[in-house]
């Protein structure tokens, strides 16, 4: 039983090797990984050219595959490759605990076919500190992409995969869909995640506008509305 794990990726030049190395220098042991499946979406700075060099100097088990922009269709083109009965999708931004991939493994072992990690952003700033407090807690509201997310392919299949309709809000759909079949569970070990959007946008700024997508989102809002709402307040 081995993990293929699927990182998206869009203009991620600056660090997308750095974390490449992280995910084999960190693993309990690289038997445990089939491959990591990088997945671009049209990046227009020098990803690509960056990546292929780091796989021809280091990374054999990394492959490199392209998919129109959107994380929920790169997510699934990345799924659709995967050789591995474990998926692990991780964003780029963020790093897995040393030896995730024993304990996602242990977790798959007794039974508990899909799950995330606790997360920390990398700031000492006090909501984002309460923010990744609140994960530890086993409910779906305090889930997000940023906690990484591991599923049995077969699993995968069955639920059909995340949905191609959500530009954004995508992983929070596919967990809702897993705690409604009872189908989640929580690593107690932390994924440590960039806090740059909420450096770029300002924190309260952005929490606020995430907050109306969630509350959007729980009062019928459409993926199209999500996303509408998503790009004129969030990424203009």
């Amino acid at each position: 039983m081995k993990i293929s794990i699927v990182i998206p990726i869009l203009n991620e030049a600056a660090t997308i090797c750095k974390l490449l190395s992280y995910l084999f220098q960190n693993s309990y042991s690289q038997e445990n990984l089939e491959e990591i499946i990088v997945v671009d979406g049209g990046s227009e700075d020098n990803s690509l050219e960056v990546i292929l060099q780091c796989i021809k100097e280091n990374n054999p088990k990394v492959s490199l595959i392209s998919s129109p922009k959107g994380r929920a269709i790169q997510l699934n083109s990345g799924a659709k490759v995967a050789k591995g009965r474990v998926l692990y999708f991780l964003h780029a931004d963020s790093y897995p605990p040393k030896h995730y991939d024993h304990f996602i493994l242990n977790e798959v072992k007794k039974g508990n076919n899909a799950g995330c990690f606790r997360m920390k952003f990398d700031s000492n700033h006090p909501w984002l500190r309460f923010l990744g407090w609140l994960t530890q807690f086993e409910s779906k509201r305090c889930r997000g992409g940023d906690q990484s997310q591991f599923i049995t392919k077969d699993l995968f299949d069955e639920v059909n995969g995340y949905d191609e309709s959500y530009i954004v809000y995508e992983d929070n759909d596919l967990v809702d869909r897993l705690f409604a079949i009872n189908q989640f569970v929580i690593i107690p070990q932390y994924v440590i995640t960039s806090a740059r959007k909420y450096r770029e946008i300002g924190v309260w700024r952005l929490q606020y506008h995430f907050l109306n997508i969630h509350m959007r989102r729980w009062m019928g809002a459409s993926s199209e509305d999500l996303y509408r709402y998503y790009k004129e307040k969030v990424v203009s």
